[in-house]
């Protein structure tokens, strides 16, 4: 028997055609559906958002916990968002979050900004940064990031 070709995110062709979706992406939307049935309590956002930074492996989880504490110095609330760490505006809408590299089986984690995040500059701008680790400097251009990013 030969050998079965593998997707760009490591499924067989037979794992897509047996269920349409892989391993992780079915994990993720049950975590989003979890997410969507648990109560809007900001106390409960902010365990859930621990939780999940709890869960992952080093370095990333070093890395989460850091990145935590920056950006919630920023004004935005923790919670979780598809199973990940993500930070909130007011509006509650996830202003950016961060991936671990064990999610989707990455060889880094990802800290990533969605459409509410105001970083418009020109006609094309960076949304999502590559870490495999986290220095002081990195941790400055976040934190220059996050505040532009809540700035309305």
């Amino acid at each position: 028997m030969g050998k079965v070709a593998k997707t760009a995110r490591g499924a067989t062709a037979a794992d897509k055609k047996a269920g349409g979706f892989t391993n992780e992406e079915k994990a993720a939307m049950r975590a989003r559906a979890k997410e969507s049935k648990a109560q809007a309590n900001k106390a409960e956002e902010e365990k859930a958002a621990l939780e999940a930074i709890a869960r992952m492996k080093e370095p990333d989880r070093s890395i989460a916990g850091r990145l935590h504490k920056l950006i919630k110095a920023s004004g935005l609330s923790a919670k979780t968002w598809y199973g990940m760490p993500a930070y909130a505006n007011q509006d509650g809408k996830v202003v950016c979050y961060f991936r671990d590299r064990q999610k989707f089986k990455e060889r880094y984690a990802m800290f990533g900004f969605n459409d509410p995040a105001n970083l418009d500059e020109g006609s094309m701008w960076p949304i999502a940064f590559a870490l495999p680790e986290l220095s002081t400097g990195d941790e400055k251009r976040i934190e220059a990031l996050v505040k532009k990013a809540c700035r309305k």
